[in-house]
């Protein structure tokens, strides 16, 4: 080897290095500035909770995208560490214990931990359906004990606490939403970083050859079992973080925080932003939390918005959000993107057109069916509309035949755009 390619070998290396730094620099200074520019408490407590869902769909994506291992449970962790985080919280209240909130998540870390150990136990002794299938009946069983052993889990109205009761921080009470929020941003920082190290650990690479290769992984002398059972203690770990969070931000925790609704909408999380991708449950976590409080807001059937956009992820886009992002990479080095974007908002108008009559369809539908004591009126993207008249339906209909049809016809165009840019940047 010339010391010519070692020198570009080093520099190429540096640049990367310097690279990631200001990604980490970049996050860190964003989680500091983002309540100068959002001061509000709702934006506050929204920006809160999205942090704690990311941490939860990461620890998520340790199994599924990390090592390919679909669990319908994950959610447990998430609320058994909620449970023995407000737990700790009152004792620590009532016996005065010197012990500051910032503390109070690693409780939470050390329930998901532990019950990640001993589930795990079981359940990794199989993969594939036989593994999804364990994790869902596990999820079942400690959603039907929280509900027999209420002592500890408070029964259907939970177990609720005073964060401000224990040992204030340097001076901060953590009453104020925008003292949560900081806590809440130092958790995800310190998690995210954590998550990023173990995926660049040569644990992490063996994870990810459970996943594409186990039969291989196997030959070469790695047991893929205890592989297995490492990350999902350490998913239950991270889960258990988030979960501490959880009730840290809301002081309250109940049973439905580990519940199939709980544990379904992380898996959402994790494929719409792109499952594999490190970044895609970022992306998935924000876009999901801020599609459930703002569609929740203006209509009552929400989640079938979000179930098509489940959808239509899986449909077109295999890799979600970030694997779209991460395509485009070569358009951008070949510096044909220019190219490209038009053909992206050929494709986007009548995608948008396609919603606005979907969504026209499904408002009127569930007025004229589940709301008709309301009456037949609604008002839709400003306009007034009368359910029972055929105008409604009609105009609903064309909108969403007429934009699919027409965006399908875009996205082939747009698809070889692509490949043709692509093409030009290879040759």
């Amino acid at each position: 080897m010339s010391e010519a390619t070692v020198i570009s070998r080093s520099v190429r290396a540096s640049r990367g290095g310097l690279t990631a730094y200001a990604i980490w620099l970049a996050l860190a200074l964003a989680l500091l500035l983002l309540p100068q520019l959002f001061p509000s408490r709702l934006a506050l407590s929204t920006m809160s909770l999205m942090g704690t869902m990311i941490i939860f769909a990461l620890s998520y994506n340790m199994l599924l995208g990390q090592t390919g291992l679909l669990s319908f449970g994950h959610a447990v962790f998430f609320g058994l560490g909620g449970y023995f985080c407000v737990h700790a919280l009152n004792l620590a209240g009532d016996y005065g214990w010197p012990i500051p909130l910032p503390i109070f998540p690693l409780v939470g870390a050390l329930g998901g931990l532990t019950f990640g150990v001993l589930f795990g136990a079981v359940a990794t002794k199989r993969a594939g359906t036989a593994f999804a299938m364990i994790t869902l009946g596990i999820g079942e069983l400690v959603v039907s004990l929280a509900l027999i052993l209420r002592r500890f889990f408070g029964g259907e109205e939970g177990i609720t606490t005073d964060r401000t009761d224990v040992l204030s921080f340097f001076g901060y009470s953590f009453g104020p939403q925008s003292q949560v929020y900081y806590l809440v941003a130092a958790w995800c920082f310190i998690s995210v970083a954590a998550m990023y190290a173990v995926t660049r650990t040569p644990f992490g690479r063996i994870c990810n050859a459970v996943r594409d290769n186990p039969q291989r992984t196997a030959f070469i002398g790695y047991d893929m079992g205890t592989v297995r059972f490492i990350a999902f203690s350490l998913a239950g770990l991270f889960a258990g973080i988030a979960g501490g969070l959880s009730a840290i931000n809301f002081e309250i925790v109940n049973a439905a925080q580990m519940g199939a609704v709980e544990s379904g909408s992380v898996i959402l999380m994790t494929y719409i932003g792109g499952v594999g991708n490190f970044a895609g449950p970022i992306i998935g976590a924000i876009l999901v939390t801020w599609l459930q409080l703002v569609l929740s807001d203006a209509t009552q059937i929400w989640p079938l918005y979000v179930g098509l956009l489940f959808i239509g992820i899986v449909m077109f886009a295999p890799g979600g959000i970030a694997g779209m992002l991460a395509m485009q990479g070569p358009v951008i080095a070949a510096g044909k993107l220019h190219r490209v974007a038009p053909y992206y908002l050929l494709a986007a108008i009548p995608g948008a057109i396609a919603v606005i009559g979907l969504s026209i369809l499904a408002e009127t539908s569930h007025q004229f069916s589940i709301r008709a004591a309301y009456g037949p009126s609604i008002t839709l993207y400003s306009l007034p509309f009368d359910v029972t008249s055929p105008l409604p339906w009609i105009v609903g209909l064309v909108l969403a035949a007429g934009g699919v049809w027409l965006f399908l016809r875009a996205a082939r165009l747009a698809r070889n755009a692509y490949e043709e840019a692509i093409a030009g940047g290879a040759a």
